[in-house]
């Protein structure tokens, strides 16, 4: 074991301990996969990553995400978050634009929005949901059909099954059977309109339910963000702009950034970092 450089990072929040909390360690070079799903698991956090120089000329780092039981492609909370602990630490992206992340998806580019980082969403894969493997999901949700506006399912690296409920209050309603949910082994994302006077000027609120991955519901969630982005968007149901709230259940305040620019959709939020220190591992 060797001493590493080590951040947490609050995400998708400008105050800390109201938004999802990250690990990073800053210094990956060494670690097995063992030794890195070992210390991910001990963080007990939703996502731990560990950096590392990038193995691509036009990337300025790499990072590896791991969750408690796994590792992940590509996740947004942690491409924000290591984003941040690695500026903070002292790291030049290549780019005046853009700081360039190479990860398990490839390459995602981050820019600079004022205060809050963004990153652009990854291309979607989407697929249609048939009834018969939507009916034990719902169940295991307390939804009934009727609840439901649309579904799909979204893939930009995690997989999710995408829910449009009627409204905001609806999804803040949701009490899921987290062990159903696992059992079945799939991760939902529900979102629902707000009131135009609710929530402080946010347009949506979103609840991530993950307990296949051994989280039974994520505080903020940039991959679900964007994937319900651009699946919104291109349904006609959300603007080209707003903000989402989640984590409101779990007493945080998180805040999504969302803009379509182009064919782009650009997923931001303020980051905050709380714990600098040194790990052994």
């Amino acid at each position: 074991m060797i001493q590493r450089n080590y951040a947490e990072i609050d995400v998708f929040t400008d105050q800390p301990y109201l938004g999802n909390p990250l690990a990073v360690v800053l210094d990956g070079a060494g670690l097995d996969d063992a030794a890195m799903q070992s210390f991910a698991r001990w963080t007990n956090l939703s996502e731990t990553c560990f950096l590392f120089a990038p193995d691509d000329a036009t990337a300025d780092y790499r990072v590896r995400i791991w969750t408690p039981g796994g590792e992940l492609p590509f996740a947004g909370h942690p491409t924000l978050g290591s984003c941040h602990a690695w500026l903070a630490a002292g790291g030049t992206p290549r780019q005046a634009d853009a700081i360039v992340q190479q990860c398990g998806v490839g390459l995602v580019r981050v820019r600079r929005e004022g205060e809050r980082l963004a990153f652009e969403a990854p291309p979607l894969r989407r697929e249609a949901v048939d009834d018969a493997a939507l009916a034990p999901l719902l169940a295991a949700l307390g939804l009934r059909p009727g609840q439901v506006r649309l579904a799909a399912w979204l893939d930009n690296g995690p997989r999710w099954l995408g829910l449009l409920l009627e409204n905001a209050a609806a999804v803040l309603a949701l009490e899921p059977d987290h062990a159903a949910l696992k059992s079945l082994g799939v991760k939902v994302g529900a979102i629902g309109a707000h009131d135009a006077a609710e929530a402080g000027g946010c347009a949506f609120e979103v609840r991530a339910f993950a307990a296949a991955i051994g989280i039974a519901e994520d505080p903020v969630t940039g991959s679900l963000n964007a994937s319900l982005a651009q699946w919104l968007i291109g349904e006609g149901v959300a603007p080209s702009r707003y903000v989402a709230a989640q984590g409101t259940r779990l007493g945080r305040a998180g805040r999504v950034h969302i803009e379509q620019r182009d064919a782009a959709v650009w997923v931001g939020g303020a980051s905050v970092g709380c714990v600098e220190g040194r790990v052994r591992i």
